[in-house]
């Protein structure tokens, strides 16, 4: 592992950012690897991404806080929410300063194992708890802070549990809410569950609230579904197989909000797995093209989109760093977390690295809005 031993100093002083740069967030995982000890100099990074080059500048440690390994920022840009990976697992929310900054404005527990990810919608914060499947709601105050609700309660408004499990019993032992995703017609949230080889359904009210729904798709034993992608035409829907390493198209009805699997695709083009398990991340949609990482093989790989929505051959270019765990695509450059590198890299269309910048075990991605 590279050495980590010297950090820097959060940056808690008034420094602009550069002209023209684009502010990245990244959450990160404790320093020695996912399962070590949280809460020991790990916490919330900045990098400016200049759009015009790729080029990234002025990696820096923002503020300490346990294990954020997944990130989410407030539509108005001034409130990031981070988990604390953990059990039991936290949220906090934190106001961003003029001067990019942050500051811890309240925690909350979540009322699960291990919270893994984030979805802002509208007046509402979700979170995927990957130890126990627990999915819990959050109500927000316009302004982007917790609702008083739950700032006086501590916890979230609700809680949904879910039980099953698959054939893969070192990871399907029981549900693991990998996921959350908004439908496009915004009526429904959808959580990708590994460990049940579901995606489980729920009913949006107009305050955020949700109602337990059923099973929106089933997934074939063993899939482990992870991380997915809704298609711009709401008629598809694109899901990561974690546990056997594909991506999986959905025939998507809008009226019933469920989906049927229509197709599947490898995670990695033909030879360039090699005697590597290929264990894919996070996956979205940019374009006529679907962007995947993939863990193991340390590959990004990219599948053209047909007006139709199939996937045509994929295309897999090696990385300069070991397990991609999450990415984003800003100003046409895919920005990828390489956890155990201690790197975020910028690749262009060619998969060709054009900026790096140093950064402890980074576990997300995400643009300051």
């Amino acid at each position: 592992m590279d050495d980590l031993t010297t950090l820097p100093e959060p940056a808690t002083d008034a420094e602009t950012l550069a002209h023209g740069t684009v502010p990245l967030w990244v959450g990160t995982y404790p320093h020695a690897g996912i399962g070590t000890p949280s809460g020991l100099g790990e916490g919330l990074w900045c990098v400016d991404l200049d759009p015009a080059t790729g080029l990234l500048d002025r990696p820096r440690l923002v503020v300490e806080a346990p294990a954020p390994s997944f990130v989410a920022a407030h539509p108005s840009g001034r409130v990031v929410y981070a988990v604390a990976e953990d059990d039991p697992g936290t949220v906090t929310a934190f106001a961003v300063g003029d001067d990019g900054g942050l500051t811890a404005a309240a925690t909350v527990a979540v009322g699960g194992a291990h919270p893994c990810h984030l979805l802002v919608a509208d007046d509402a914060l979700y979170a995927a708890c990957y130890s126990d499947g627990v999915l819990a709601v959050l109500p927000l105050a316009p302004d982007g802070t917790f609702a008083p609700e739950v700032l006086a309660a501590g916890a979230p408004a609700q809680t949904f549990g879910h039980t099953g499990s698959g054939p893969v019993t070192d990871r399907q032992e029981g549900s693991h809410a990998h996921f959350v995703a908004l439908t496009p017609d915004g009526r429904h949230v959808v959580v990708s569950d590994l460990g049940t080889d579901e995606l489980r359904r729920y009913v949006r009210a107009a305050d955020g609230t949700l109602t337990a729904d059923g099973v929106a798709a089933t997934l074939s034993p063993g899939t482990g579904p992870r991380h997915v992608a809704f298609a711009p035409d709401a008629r598809h829907l694109y899901v990561v197989g974690e546990l056997d390493a594909a991506v999986h198209v959905l025939d998507w009805d809008a009226a019933s909000a469920s989906g049927t699997p229509i197709a599947s695709v490898p995670a990695v083009a033909p030879g360039r797995a090699g005697d590597a398990t290929p264990s894919p991340s996070h996956v979205l949609l940019e374009g006529d093209r679907l962007v995947l990482g993939v863990r193991g093989v340390d590959v990004v790989t990219t599948y053209p989109v047909a007006a139709d929505g199939a996937l045509g051959a994929p295309v897999s270019v090696p990385l300069g760093g070991r397990t991609p765990r999450h990415l984003d695509v800003v100003a046409d450059w895919t920005v990828v977390a390489l956890q155990e590198s201690h790197a975020v890299v910028v690749l262009d269309h060619d998969g060709t690295e054009v900026g790096r910048a140093e950064v402890p075990s980074p576990a997300c991605v995400v643009r300051v809005r």
